[in-house]
């Protein structure tokens, strides 16, 4: 046993040096037969995991799949590995697995029901799939339990919350759901589907910019007045880019409801595996349009899920893990 241990640690020394030399193919060879001689050597599992990913270009579906096969044989041997954890999840989402994404961090949470980072991602995830709610109520848990928050963390979590706040506030009576046949929300998706996402920066220079150059014409005659008329001149732009930009801001989130609505669309046909997405809608400029942004591994899974042709069973609906069982206990 120890032979083949040491055979082990021999391959994974080799494998180190050939990746230091950037030899990729070479380094995964002798990774490899690290973990064929000893299944349980973790530290050889992860740079699999980390080699099966180009470091210039995006992954497709087949080189995802392989690094996050060896992600989880790291977890399951050292659930202590947070670069594993991380790793894992963003795989999952890579190719649009957002169930199991929301389970390995609610398996992350059970082993460390402290670990902040967990909770913060399952609530962009349940965002994601228009569970508000349930999204508020995570956030919840970390104010009710006073859990460490890095400086990174505190901003994303303060904009998470308005986030959700938000979007509660203005879609609680009618989050759409794709798995929903009749759901109104695919009605607004078939009127916007010939035209384009539009960009917050399109419809601030469209609507606010017009408004600025008119401004800076008119400031030039009141510079002519003095100081008094170069502040006056000055807050008035000021003020007017301030609420352009919220303007714009409120107004791109309303303008793009259907194509934030088909995105959760497409994501409902990667968790589930099923077509859920009109096929007359697959052709529009909008679905075209959000597709081509879309990762590469994860474009390769839908168009593989459209080839396969099943369409969603009739009660689907998201599997949503019990947040219950990684709840920081009192003696924690």
């Amino acid at each position: 046993m120890a032979d083949v241990i040491e055979r082990a640690d021999e391959h994974y020394l080799d494998a180190i040096e050939a990746s230091e030399e950037m030899d990729v193919e070479g380094a995964l060879s002798s990774a490899r037969l690290a973990v064929k001689s000893n299944p349980e050597h973790s530290e050889a599992w992860w740079l699999i995991s980390r080699l099966e990913l180009p470091v210039k270009a995006a992954p497709n579906l087949k080189q995802v799949a392989r690094s996050l096969a060896a992600c989880k044989k790291v977890i399951a041997l050292d659930p202590e590995n947070e670069q594993a954890w991380r790793q894992g999840a963003r795989l999952h989402e890579e190719i649009g697995l957002y169930e199991d994404a929301l389970e390995w961090w609610n398996q992350r949470r059970v082993i460390n029901p402290e670990d902040t980072e967990a909770v913060i991602e399952q609530t962009a995830l349940m965002v994601d799939l228009g569970f508000y709610d349930e999204a508020m109520g995570l956030l919840q848990v970390i104010f009710d339990n006073d859990l460490d928050l890095l400086p990174h963390q505190m901003s994303r979590l303060s904009r998470l919350h308005q986030m959700v706040q938000k979007a509660a506030t203005q879609g609680r009576l009618t989050p759409f759901k794709p798995w929903e046949k009749k759901h109104p929300g695919w009605t607004e998706i078939k009127a916007r589907s010939n035209k384009g996402p539009v960009s917050e920066t399109y419809l601030f220079l469209l609507l606010v910019v017009p408004f600025l150059v008119i401004e800076v014409w008119l400031s030039r005659g009141l510079n002519q007045a003095g100081w008094s008329g170069f502040c006056f001149s000055s807050s008035l732009i000021f003020l007017t880019v301030i609420l352009g930009i919220r303007f714009t801001k409120s107004l791109f989130h309303k303008v793009n409801r259907p194509s934030f609505n088909l995105i959760r669309a497409m994501d409902v046909e990667t968790t589930s595996g099923c077509k859920v997405i009109p096929e007359d809608l697959r052709i529009s400029r909008l679905y075209m349009s959000i597709l081509g942004r879309r990762p590469k591994a994860y474009q390769e899974r839908l168009l593989a899920i459209i080839e396969k042709g099943d369409d969603l069973p009739k009660n689907w609906k998201p599997k949503i893990p019990d947040f219950n069982l990684a709840l920081p206990t009192e003696e924690e």
